[in-house]
């Protein structure tokens, strides 16, 4: 697969050719400087040819500032990782400072770039491309990211600089197989990859493996990224104590005793009257549809600041989305210092949570890798329950033990239930098959789901009931 990494200067359309090259609204597209923070990876195509492309934020290499600064890195590592440069500039404005300090690093990078000049959407505006021959790159293409044009030629140097990238990796595995080398990247339990940003969710691997997707949510400074890049073990998302950092969702693989999972870094989530600008609430709504296409949600909450108003909404968005559902304390070690015990941290939690008693609670600091092994295990276990199946002949066992009068459903409106069904896994779906239809009281729904959890172990997984009316009898 052939990489190439999108780098320039704050909003001269970066975030728009990524999603025009990969066929995605993956990346936040706006008016506003400076959305892009992290990396975002997606996969395309042109001419037979696999790509995968990076999305860099804007570059202004000599600010020092804390978010600008770690642009900068991530940017650097992408750079690092590809094999060809597109180097974007906007073919409206004029030169800027920047743009030659970004020709500069390019060239020390060594590798292959092309010079894109954006925007450019008119035959009048071709006859104006002079002054873009000073950055001496080599070659330029006038191209308009929005409206796709000029983009095949830019792509077609692209895949002509494909044998050099096969040479240049196999120079490298030699290089890696020869006595003295570094292989503690290769000996580490955990190993991450880049992905393709197209459709954030259970996505099938090689040989038909199915990957399932793992959306890490929360309040703004819950720990969300610091968790993703502990994971990853690489600084994959930009992590500060400044709100709202992160806003594209950040996505990446993750193999880990021989599986592999999605991992997706998603914006915190504040309250509609909290979020003022563009970009801020762009990002919330791509949350919330990442949390959707996802199976797992690791809902953070900070114990530094105890359990709020907000972790309940955010917890309900991962419930009503039919995810299924962890509840990851993080910060523990900040609030264990302060006398802090976990059974009543718990209690309170579960006591603001009463919705999501089926959720595993764990503890961990993200910062200091706390708690992570169990995690991971409640992970694993969880996804098992979702994909979970019961045969219905295992099903009418279990419901002919069942004492329904013991479920608190008030009088008229008993319901008789003949027996049930599971339809569907990823959530586990059960068809009720009852005597009229009528909707399912809360006492015996609850008592459905308790009796079905403690026989068949649905660990972190919300249970889905359908009513179906018949007459019939169980069925053997």
């Amino acid at each position: 697969m052939l990489r190439v990494v999108i780098v320039g200067r704050p909003n001269v359309g970066k975030s728009t050719l990524f999603n025009r090259l990969t066929g995605t609204r993956r990346a936040i597209v706006g008016d506003e400087p400076g959305i892009t923070r992290d990396r975002i990876h997606g996969a395309a195509e042109w001419r037979g040819r696999e790509l995968e492309v990076t999305d860099t934020g804007g570059i202004i290499p000599d600010d020092l500032a804390q978010i600008p600064a770690a642009i900068f890195r991530q940017a650097q590592v992408a750079v690092d990782q590809a094999d060809a440069i597109f180097f974007l500039v906007d073919g409206r404005t004029a030169l800027a400072a920047p743009d030659y300090q970004l020709v500069r690093l390019l060239r020390r990078s060594g590798k292959p770039a092309a010079l894109l000049i954006n925007k450019i959407e008119s035959a009048a505006q071709h006859t104006d491309l002079g002054p873009y021959a000073e950055l001496g790159i080599q070659p330029q293409f006038a191209v308009s990211a929005e409206q796709g044009i000029g983009l095949d030629d830019a792509l077609d140097w692209l895949i002509a600089q494909e044998p050099a990238a096969r040479n240049a990796a196999r120079n490298l595995g030699a290089a890696e197989s020869t006595p003295g080398a570094d292989h503690g990247a290769a000996a580490a339990a955990v190993n991450t990859k880049t992905m393709s940003a197209g459709e954030p969710s259970t996505t099938a691997g090689a040989e038909g493996e199915r990957i399932p997707g793992i959306a890490i949510v929360g309040r703004p400074n819950a720990g969300k990224s610091t968790l993703l890049n502990r994971l990853l073990g690489e600084e994959r998302a930009i992590v500060s104590e400044i709100a709202g950092t992160t806003r594209d969702t950040v996505d990446a693989l993750v193999d880990r005793a021989g599986r592999r999972y999605r991992l997706l870094d998603t914006a915190g989530i504040r309250r509609k009257g909290k979020t003022r600008l563009m970009a801020e609430k762009l990002s919330v709504v791509m949350a919330r549809q990442h949390l959707r296409r996802s199976e797992l949600a690791l809902v953070m909450i900070d114990a530094g600041e105890g359990v709020v108003a907000l972790d309940a909404t955010i917890a309900g968005y991962a419930s009503e989305s039919g995810r299924s559902v962890i509840l990851v304390v993080n910060k523990w070690d900040v609030a264990r210092a302060r006398g802090q015990r976990r059974a009543e941290f718990e209690r309170e939690l579960r006591d603001k949570l009463k919705f999501l008693a089926y959720a595993p609670v764990v503890f961990i600091s993200a910062a200091k890798g706390e708690g992570l092994g169990a995690l991971w295990k409640a992970v694993d276990l969880a996804l098992a329950a979702r994909a979970k199946r019961v045969p219905t002949a295992e099903l009418n066992r279990f419901f002919a033990a069942l004492d329904l009068d013991r479920a608190p459903t008030p009088r008229g409106q008993r319901l008789k239930i003949y027996y049930l069904s599971q339809v569907t896994a990823s959530p586990p779906t059960f068809v009720l098959f009852v005597d009229h239809l009528r909707p399912l009281h809360f006492g015996l729904r609850r008592y459905l789901e308790n009796q079905l959890r403690r026989a068949f172990g649905f660990t972190a997984a919300p249970l889905i009931f359908r009513l179906k009316l018949s007459g019939a009898k169980p069925r053997r």
